[in-house]
């Protein structure tokens, strides 16, 4: 029995692949560190071979791509002045194909099937964590806060934020009806409850954020294209005034407060005081990608006591920029936020450019969700991680031409938004 290629690489016939796919690679990046090498090597599994399958479809135009390998190739070059060449050679490797697979996840899956297979993933990794998962002790503020089945609260929450985004995308932006609207809400039901278990204060705001964002979106849909520029100027530069006039006036104080958290961020402000100070050692280039948290350098040793990491590993700066400028220098930081803010001014302009475009809309809310995260963890910046696999997935989609939808064959010719057949003429009699 023979098999349709078109079953595992073309889009809008490989949805049930696709959502399968998607869903294994949620749970192996959340749970890698537990099941160890098998897991990645499923994640490989899934998407290599897609490249044997129907290299076209997978790998499409690598002119158009490069510059999404930028900060990849970088990573691989700072093994040459690593502090740890054989720790960056891995990683760097590591990050490299786990670029490789997301950009092969984006050529293949369309919106609608990474959005449903995020709902499925989402669902299996908070039920894990439900199942199995314990509550911990933050010795910083004081507190017990569930941390599910991952080692810290934030993952968790950002598990959550995805679970509660994708499944209000799906209902709301691309209409899903019966199984998928079924499944969205059980989706967001879990997610919420983690959300508040995990007690954690960026995950919640930043959820909170988004789907405001979303539902503003919608109201934008109603415009024109001209219209909704001018409207998401104005919009954008009252929220910029609104947001300066809230940190003179104490409003960053009065939030955090809610969450019992105090202006340091609980201990964040002096961690960053610190991966600036290391960052300016070496400016240009850093140390070597993962070549900074490494046991028996006495500057991460000193910071794993001060904060009881007692692992000693999985600790970072919690700032994007920051980790990024310790490991690879002001050329990596270039590197990495030009693509971040290629990949959110990107789905902005198509949104607002196109009538209706919902690719971008769902990929929009993605993009501004990383960006401000960037600013307190680092989602992009290591292999195998949901947050830089759905960083290049949106990025890589701004490489494609944008899909138009399918015109609405009740929509009268005049509209000029599908061209009327090749016989047909105006009447010009009386």
């Amino acid at each position: 029995m023979r098999i349709a290629k078109s079953v595992f690489v073309r889009q809008g016939s490989n949805t049930t692949y696709g959502t399968v796919a998607i869903a294994l690679s949620f749970f192996v990046f959340a749970y890698s560190s537990r099941f160890g090498q098998a897991s990645i090597l499923l994640y490989y599994a899934l998407w290599f071979p897609l490249v044997l399958i129907d290299y076209r479809s997978s790998l499409g135009s690598y002119q158009k791509q490069l510059w999404l390998y930028a900060f990849g190739v970088f990573t691989c070059l700072s093994i040459f002045w690593s502090a740890v060449p054989s720790v960056t050679a891995r990683a760097a490797i590591q990050y490299t194909t786990h670029i490789f697979c997301a950009l092969v996840a984006m050529r293949t899956l369309d919106i609608r099937t990474l959005t449903r297979g995020a709902i499925a993933g989402t669902a299996i990794v908070l039920l894990y964590s439900i199942l199995f998962g314990y509550y911990a002790y933050d010795p910083i503020d004081g507190t017990y806060s569930f941390v599910g089945a991952f080692d810290s609260k934030n993952q968790l929450g950002f598990y959550a934020s995805l679970g509660i985004y994708f499944a209000f995308a799906a209902v709301f932006v691309l209409g899903e009806r019966r199984i998928w609207l079924v499944g969205g809400g059980i989706a967001g039901l879990l997610s919420a409850y983690c959300l508040l278990a995990s007690a954690s204060a960026t995950s919640v705001l930043t959820t909170a954020l988004i789907v405001m964002l979303c539902v503003s979106l919608r109201v934008i849909l109603f415009l024109s294209p001209r219209q909704r520029k001018r409207l998401f100027a104005a919009v954008a530069i009252s929220g910029v005034i609104l947001a300066v006039a809230g940190v003179y006036l104490g409003a960053v104080d009065l939030i955090l407060g809610l969450f019992g958290k105090d202006s340091t961020l609980t201990g964040r402000t002096y961690l960053w005081q610190q991966g600036i100070a290391a960052a300016q050692l070496n400016p240009f280039f850093g140390v070597g990608y993962q070549a900074y948290w490494v046991q028996g350098f006495s500057e991460p040793e000193r910071l794993w006591e001060e904060f009881f990491i007692g692992s000693r590993a999985g600790f970072h700066f919690h700032n994007t920029y920051i980790e990024t400028a310790v490991e690879t220098g002001l050329v990596g930081v270039f590197l990495l936020a030009s693509i971040l803010l290629t990949a959110f001014v990107g789905h902005i302009n198509r949104f607002l450019r196109d009538d209706r475009n919902d690719e971008s809309y769902v990929l929009l809310g993605v993009a501004t969700l990383l960006l401000i995260r960037s600013f307190v963890e680092i989602d992009i910046l290591n292999p195998y991680h949901v947050g830089s696999f759905l960083f290049y997935f949106t990025a890589g989609k701004l490489s494609m031409r944008a899909r138009v939808p399918k015109a609405d064959p009740l929509v009268s010719y005049d509209r000029m938004e599908f061209a009327p057949p090749a016989n047909w003429e105006p009447r010009t009699g009386r």
